[in-house]
């Protein structure tokens, strides 16, 4: 078989010196087959910081990938499990994948999958399956159809489809939120047998990403560690002596987790990160406001004790209870909500408990309907009436609100001040009511509420369409504090409602302080009630606790799956802020108080036990960064996708226009083939874009594999090569011109060399590779002179002279004669190129501590894809 080839250049084909440039640059920005040691690095659209390599090189020893990635929030686990992903499938590891996530973040997914990683997925849904398996064969699944695929945990775990996706589950699986996968609920249950499966197949490749993943349970986190290695399912101290090595050597090898504090400190990244000042402000209910709250209180500690000794019936009206209080806090628009559903709907236990604990377990879309809690029983409907109506005049008197007071006296220097902040509300009323007092203040201010009555398609077109407004504020319940990153867009978090998942907070705050934030500073405000007996219990119970382990530990924990001991400590507390003259004994807590007690103090214990042991320094950054270096550099870094885009552009008369720190790409002036290309991206209108990989908020970073690069680089590159079936104003392959870089004629080759990649190890693969380069020859020598980037410069040394039309066809012609000369000098590059290659896999084998050889052979002759002759300037 021979390869395919192309022409050499010709002289009816000059261009340019800016047309050389441009070729050289389309080429090389156009390559995705790289044959350095990072086969991914072609493919990515974003610059990772050096410890976000550190799982890809954790991931490219084992011969059967599977590691648990539990970095902090923010860190950028979608990235090392993207770069993961990409060099796995440019290695020709695996050819299918799936992400299962929960359902709130499979939008994430697809499109960090398709702008950083230029990987096409399909989100595969309750809602979209159907649609996908249109069509298809009966016998054909479509995780047999579509190789590609982000999957809600939610639709998979059913027990019709467990079976189903088990026998045709892809070779790679990455499972996000992997924490929500076990513990004792049906749902965990369900997601956790589907892993089961998955894991029994040795040969499978599994990520596991997790925020959270030791909260104190340490039989949930030994559950999920066996998912990755039989060896470390028993626990840290099981087995003997032996065993407890084994255990410490096979956790090194697939567990790796820091916090930001590592990052900062250990790899000197403070520059990836915004400084995190928190606060607090406490506001007082006074008058009706207050006195409103006082008999809701009366009224619910009267259900409560009417509950009799059924337990069952106590534990509905502790939780029914509690979940009017937390209405009642957040709003006076949220308590006539849930009154309201009180007088008129029953609740299920299984609907009350999200809402009281503000579960994780998938309900965030659903979890911000103020709750039915039970249906009013006789004199009770009253009593319930009496109280809407209260609540219903005092949502009308909102400008009088205490607690909103109090968030405008903080928003107003804030926004002075040029924050742009997300303001978190834990329902759907009171969010709502929010909005609209702050477009009454801020008139001029762009106000977006955002909240689990939108689908998750209309919640990331609202949040992307405040882009254009710089005086910004969102208003979101908890159904945006998973799933839409927010650091382009906002600064600050607002607490309004205390969370009573204390790892919440913490989720809201990772929307907007996280990798990516290009604000220097990230304010975050937590607002309670200095006399609210709800919110004293909840401080005193769930947010100090957390608080005090977070300090001792720096690891943010959720409370202790205690909840009988949680609510019985939240009904004591508030007995106790409220002076209620009602005594214990009345409620008989038992001992459920001092239990949760316990348990905070022994979740403490163990995330203190579990940081020493499970931190990961294996590697370093000087074994980390060099070799993705060099690629980035060959194959084209944040400064040469600037230049190209920048020079063509202009090419094809649509030139970009500076606008400050960033620049505007006017996509309608493109040629029609590529504007058509590019609004089956999505990318149409005017867009604001810059090069580098922090770009400030509202701005598109634009890398290498953006559409708008790949597209240009794609048309270019295609475009010389056929000229025939180019639109526009084809690049020529050919040029002479006079330059003070050279003191001799010089021959300049833009060549494309053409490798095979062996790899040896546990299996044996052969890849295909390609690299562009260049190979400059002086005078009628046969040897070169410079090769590979020197090279290359020398098209960026500016032209001195123009040369009459005659003379370069001249001068183009000799070269072409000269060109059989250059085959034993271009194969010889070749093969060396090569052996460099081939040393430079060896050594990140090395750095990662073992793993498959890679050797890579030239395969022969390579392409001559552009010829220039550049002549000294003339005395």
């Amino acid at each position: 078989m021979t390869p395919a080839s192309f022409a050499a250049p010709t002289a009816d084909r000059l261009d340019t010196q800016d047309g050389a440039r441009l070729l050289a640059d389309a080429l090389r920005l156009s390559l995705r087959r790289g044959a350095g040691p990072f086969r991914s690095a072609a493919h990515l659209g974003v610059e990772p910081r050096a410890y976000q390599l550190v799982p890809l090189m954790m991931a490219l020893k084992l011969p059967v990938v599977r590691l648990l990635i539990a970095d902090d929030v923010g860190i950028g686990k979608t990235i090392e499990a993207g770069l993961i992903l990409r060099e796995m499938l440019d290695r020709g590891t695996v050819d299918r994948f799936a992400v299962l996530c929960p359902p709130h973040l499979v939008d994430q997914w697809v499109s960090e999958l398709s702008e950083k990683f230029d990987i096409d997925a399909v989100a595969v849904t309750s809602a979209r399956a159907r649609s996908l398996e249109r069509g298809l064969p009966t016998s054909q699944s479509l995780f047999e159809a579509y190789p590609y695929t982000v999957v809600s945990l939610d639709y998979i775990k059913a027990d019709s489809r467990r079976d189903e996706f088990a026998r045709a589950c892809p070779p790679l699986v990455i499972v996000d939120e992997a924490h929500s996968c076990v513990g004792g609920e049906r749902g965990k249950h369900q997601r956790f047998e589907l892993l089961e499966r998955l894991a029994v197949n040795i040969e499978r490749h599994m990520l596991l990403l997790t925020a959270t993943p030791h909260s104190g349970d340490v039989v949930a986190y030994d559950r999920l560690l066996g998912l990755i290695h039989p060896d470390l399912a028993g626990g840290a101290e099981s087995g003997d002596a032996n065993a407890r090595e084994r255990y410490a050597r096979r956790l090194a090898q697939h567990f790796v987790q820091r916090r930001r504090a590592d990052i900062q400190d250990g790899w000197g990244e403070r520059r990836a990160f915004a400084q995190h000042k928190t606060n607090e402000a406490a506001y007082l209910l006074t008058g009706d406001f207050a006195s409103f709250q006082e008999d809701v209180l009366d009224y619910c500690l009267s259900v409560t004790e009417r509950a009799g000794a059924d337990q069952r019936s106590r534990r509905l009206a502790f939780w029914g209870t509690l979940a009017l209080m937390r209405c009642v806090g957040s709003s006076s628009a949220a308590a006539a909500s849930a009154l309201g559903n009180r007088l008129g709907g029953i609740a299920e236990e299984g609907a009350i408990e999200p809402v009281v604990f503000d579960a994780e377990d998938g309900m965030l879309d659903e979890g911000d309907l103020e709750p039915a809690t039970a249906a009013a029983q006789g004199e009770e409907q009253g009593a319930l009436r009496e109280l809407i109506a209260q609540a219903q005049a005092l949502d009308a008197r909102r400008d009088e609100d205490p607690k909103i007071r109090r968030l405008v006296a903080e928003l107003r220097p804030l926004l002075k001040d040029g924050a742009k902040p997300v303001i978190f509300c834990r329902f759907i009323a009171t969010a709502e009511a929010l909005g609209a007092v702050l477009r009454k203040i801020w008139p001029k201010a762009e106000v977006a509420v955002i909240t689990g009555m939108l689908t998750p398609d209309d919640r990331r077109d609202r949040v992307e369409a405040l882009q254009p407004f710089d005086n910004r504020i969102l208003v979101a319940t908890d159904c945006l504090s998973e799933g839409i990153n927010l650091q382009s867009l906002f600064d600050s978090v607002i607490h309004y409602d205390l969370s009573w998942n204390p790892t919440r907070h913490q989720q809201r705050e990772g929307r907007v302080d996280r990798f990516g934030q290009q604000a220097p500073l990230v304010r975050s405000l937590m607002m309670y009630g200095e006399n609210s007996a709800i919110d004293g219990a909840v401080l005193s119970v769930i947010i100090r606790k957390a608080e005090a382990i977070q300090k001792a530990t720096g690891v943010a924990v959720p409370m202790p799956e205690d909840q009988a001991g949680v609510t019985a400590a939240l009904m004591q507390a508030v007995l106790l802020r409220k002076g209620s003259t009602r005594t214990q004994f009345v409620f008989d807590f038992g001992t459920a108080p001092e239990r949760l007690d316990t348990a905070w103090r022994d979740t403490a214990e163990n995330v203190k036990a579990s940081r020493a042991r499970y931190a990961q320094g294996a590697l370093k950054p000087d074994e980390v960064i060099p070799e993705w270096r060099k690629m980035r550099a060959l194959n084209g870094g944040p400064d040469e996708v600037a230049r190209f885009t920048d020079r063509a552009l202009r090419r094809v008369q649509a030139p970009l226009e500076n606008a400050g720190d960033h620049q505007l790409v006017h996509l309608t002036a493109l040629p029609q083939t590529m504007r058509e290309r590019l609004e089956l991206r999505g990318l149409v209108g005017t867009r604001r874009i810059a090069f580098v990989d922090d770009p400030s908020p509202g701005v598109t970073h634009v890398g290498r594999v953006h559409p708008l690069v790949a597209t240009l680089a794609e048309t270019l590159a295609e475009g010389a090569l056929d000229p025939k079936g180019s639109e526009a104003n084809p690049l020529g392959r050919a040029g002479v011109w006079r330059t003070r870089a050279v003191t001799q004629m010089t021959t300049l080759l833009l060549v494309r060399l053409r490798f095979q990649l062996v790899t040896s190890g546990r299996t044996n693969r052969l890849l295909l590779a390609e690299e562009t380069t260049g190979l400059a020859f002086g005078g009628l020598g046969q040897i070169t002179t410079l090769s590979g980037p020197e090279a290359l410069s020398l098209l960026e040394a500016e032209a001195s002279a123009n040369l009459e039309t005659d003379t370069r066809i001249r001068h183009l012609d000799a070269a072409r004669g000269r060109l059989p000369g250059y085959e034993g000098a271009i194969a010889a590059f070749a093969r060396s190129r090569g052996d460099v290659l081939s040393d430079d896999h060896q050594r990140l084998t090395d750095a990662a501590g073992g793993g498959s050889t890679v050797r890579v052979t030239p395969v022969l002759p390579a392409d001559i894809i552009g010829l220039y002759v550049l002549l000294p300037e003339a005395n």
